[in-house]
C-alpha cells in the first residue's frame, strides 16, 4: 500500500477510523459550498464515498489518500487523484483534488498534501496530464492549483451541479520544467517520500 510523506502531512490508505472524523468534515457545509451542488454528507454517505475511494485504488493504481497531520495524528480531510467522471468533455484525465476540514485551512496543508499528490501521479505513475477542476469563485483552490504550476485551460458548465467550473492543467514536461525550474509552489518543496 502507497504511503507518502511531507514534512508535515501522511497521506495513507483509508481505514475504518477515518470514517466518522472524514464524516465531520464533510457535514460542515462551508467546506462543502464549492462541492457539487454544496450538498453536505452524512456517515452513511462517507462511508460509501470512502469505499468507492478505495475500489478506484484497486482500478486505477491511483486514489484519494487520508491526509493525516503527522505531530497528531489527526485525520484532516483527503487529497489524491481520481477519475472526473462528472465532467466527461475532460476525459481522459486524472484530477487532483483536496478537501480539508475547517480547522486546517489557511496553513498551507492543502497545498503540501496536493503536491505529494501530483508528484506521485507524474514520478509514480507516470501520468502525462494531470487536470485540477473549481467551481466559478472558488478561489482559494485556484490559489493552489496556481502553486502548483497549473494554469486554466477551460470554462464549462458541471453537468452534476450545474454550476460553472473553471478546469486547470499540468503537464509532466510542464511538472518537469517547474520543479526543474526552482519556480516551485510552497508544496513542492519538499517532495514526499514514498515509502
Amino acid at each position: 500500500m502507497v504511503t507518502l510523506e511531507t514534512p508535515r502531512l501522511i497521506l495513507r490508505r483509508w481505514r475504518e477510523e477515518d470514517v466518522a472524523p472524514m464524516a465531520a468534515v464533510n457535514a460542515d457545509p462551508v467546506v462543502m459550498r464549492w462541492i457539487r451542488d454544496g450538498s453536505v454528507l452524512d456517515e452513511q454517505q462517507t462511508r460509501g464515498r470512502i469505499q468507492a475511494w478505495e475500489s478506484e485504488w484497486e482500478s486505477q493504481g491511483f486514489g484519494l489518500f487520508a491526509v493525516v497531520i503527522r505531530s497528531t495524528g489527526q485525520l484532516a480531510g483527503f487529497t489524491g487523484l481520481s477519475v472526473p467522471n462528472f465532467l466527461p468533455e475532460v476525459l481522459p484525465a486524472v484530477e487532483v483534488g483536496w478537501r480539508l476540514g475547517r480547522s486546517h485551512w489557511g496553513q498551507g496543508l492543502a497545498t503540501e498534501a496536493a503536491a505529494a499528490a501530483v508528484r506521485f501521479g507524474f514520478e509514480e505513475r507516470g501520468l502525462e496530464r494531470i487536470v485540477s477542476i473549481a467551481q466559478v469563485g472558488n478561489d482559494a483552490s485556484e490559489r493552489i492549483m496556481t502553486k502548483l504550476g497549473m494554469h486554466p485551460v477551460r470554462e464549462t458548465v458541471s453537468p452534476t451541479g450545474g454550476r460553472p467550473v473553471r478546469v486547470f492543467e499540468l503537464s509532466s514536461d510542464q511538472y518537469v520544467t517547474t520543479t526543474r525550474g526552482g519556480r516551485r509552489g510552497r508544496g513542492l518543496r519538499n517532495g514526499p517520500r514514498f515509502l
